[in-house]
């Protein structure tokens, strides 16, 4: 009997199914809400550090802000941000009395950071002042999905004032392509699509959305993370000003970005087969698991000194020799949670001098010598990055079809993705795909890469999806 439900049969129960056999997560006891497992908390640890040190390269520093936010803060946004409605959770009532004002808890920080963005700018000496908060927000999903859609979820968010707009701009797609597009691609090995979003789909307030959009085992997009231009809406509604060497004070430009832990489930669905996670290398917390094919001294003595010269070479290495447990039931649980490479060690092995080692991504097992266990896993596991990340290419490229009417469009994102010109579809066209739940997910140059402002509609390829 299958431990998981078949993706072909049905992906959204093999989706829930990974969740629970992999332990990553838990329904939370509130609607909405979701429990971390350590092992889906261990993927999002690496997944913050990864982006953490590109995001400090990038020049911005952390900070942290209040989880409350006064209800007065958000109608101040909303005056100035057309089409802001967020799904907030308002608290009334604090130690036992009504409060005076509402407070929000926070579903994005842009009020509150720009209250004290205008604090912190006086002068345009100050600027750019390049801020980013790791945080937990609370968003009321009516439609909850662990780690996609939960009321409450972990991300972080950056948030920064520039003297003028050519700077915030150039800021904004640094973020987009140096930090988002680099980590998504070259650590988890998902080949996504960087483009700007349509008027229709842009953040609220913003004056242009880039994004980063991700092809799933099923054919649909998943938006993996976005950077925006504010222009100067956030910054009238805020105050944000500064005294310019022109001795005028002037509204400064503002940006903000983001990725959550939405990028967990991006990674099951991306990476994710019949077996369970296939986890990229250079995001997994164990690169490597040795097991004892037997509970035999000599055997778990052998593999622990294996664990030893392995985290020597510096690979993220586990011994898993847990009593009572089978053999099998030990390789379906690393199978399962998608460990890249698995090293058995067995009495037999022992007697040739060699152990087997297993790649996760293509289950080709291959006997190696004991002396050349570090070289060869090291080289299996730049293997295995390379092979996940081929195959998701080859998969979006396989499911991508480039058509010139909106009903061929249409017919092609039922499987995957549809390139057309966006001079085919306009708005009229993108409003008409929307009543089929179809949406175009950017907007790119004819080589696939961010358009630069102000580039003719006739110059623009469209991409249209289903998605998450």
């Amino acid at each position: 009997m299958a431990v998981l439900t078949p993706r072909a049969t049905d992906f959204p129960r093999w989706y829930q199914d990974v969740l629970a056999k992999a332990e990553l997560a838990e329904n939370g006891p509130v609607r909405g809400t979701q429990v971390i497992r350590p092992y889906g908390y261990a993927l999002w640890e690496r997944m913050q550090a990864e982006v953490d040190a590109r995001i400090k390269a990038a020049g911005a520093q952390n900070a942290y802000f209040p989880l409350f936010i006064p209800e007065s803060y958000l109608r101040r946004e909303a005056e100035h941000v057309e089409g802001f409605s967020p799904e907030l959770a308002v608290v009334t009532i604090g130690g036992g009395k009504e409060l005076e004002e509402p407070v929000v808890v926070r579903p994005t920080s842009e009020t509150v950071i720009g209250e004290y963005l205008a604090k912190w700018t006086q002068s345009y000496r100050d600027l750019p002042l390049l801020l980013n908060q790791w945080a937990n927000v609370v968003r009321w999903e009516l439609r909850p999905r662990l780690f996609l859609r939960s009321s409450e979820f972990l991300w972080q968010e950056g948030h920064t004032a520039h003297a003028d707009e050519a700077d915030a701009a150039a800021y904004a797609r640094r973020i987009a392509q140096e930090v988002y597009r680099d980590f998504l691609t070259n650590v988890l090995a998902i080949p996504v699509l960087v483009g700007v979003k349509t008027r229709r789909e842009r953040f609220a307030g913003a004056t242009n959305t880039m994004t980063c959009e991700g092809m799933m085992g099923d054919g649909k997009a998943l938006q993996m993370a976005t950077s925006h231009e504010l222009g100067q809406n956030f910054a009238r509604a805020f105050d944000i000003d500064y005294l310019g060497a022109d001795g005028v004070r002037h509204l400064a430009w503002t940006t903000s970005w983001g990725c959550s832990t939405r990028m967990v489930g991006g990674l099951i669905m991306a990476h994710g087969d019949d077996g369970g996670l296939r986890v990229p290398p250079r995001l997994a917390p164990t690169q490597v698991i040795v097991l004892p094919v037997r509970d035999d001294e000599a055997v778990v003595a052998a593999a622990r000194e294996l664990v030893s010269s392995l985290t020597d070479a510096g690979l993220r290495v586990q011994l898993d020799a847990r009593p009572g447990l089978s053999f099998g039931r030990r390789v379906t649980d690393a199978e399962i949670k998608g460990m890249p490479v698995r090293v058995e060690v067995g009495p037999r092995d022992l007697a040739a001098g060699t152990v087997t080692v297993v790649r996760r991504d293509t289950s080709v097992k291959t006997p190696v010598p004991l002396a050349e266990v570090a070289t060869r896993v090291s080289a299996a596991l730049d293997d295995v990055q390379a092979g996940l990340y081929a195959e998701a290419v080859a998969l979006r490229e396989r499911r991508t079809a480039d058509v010139t009417t909106i009903a061929d469009a249409a017919a092609a994102a039922a499987t995957g993705f549809a390139r057309i010109p966006w001079s085919a579809v306009g708005e009229e066209g993108e409003a008409r795909l929307a009543e089929d739940a179809l949406t175009v997910r950017c907007l790119q140059t004819a080589d696939g890469e961010i358009p630069a402002p102000g580039t003719p509609a006739d110059e623009l390829v469209a991409l249209i999806a289903r998605s998450y």
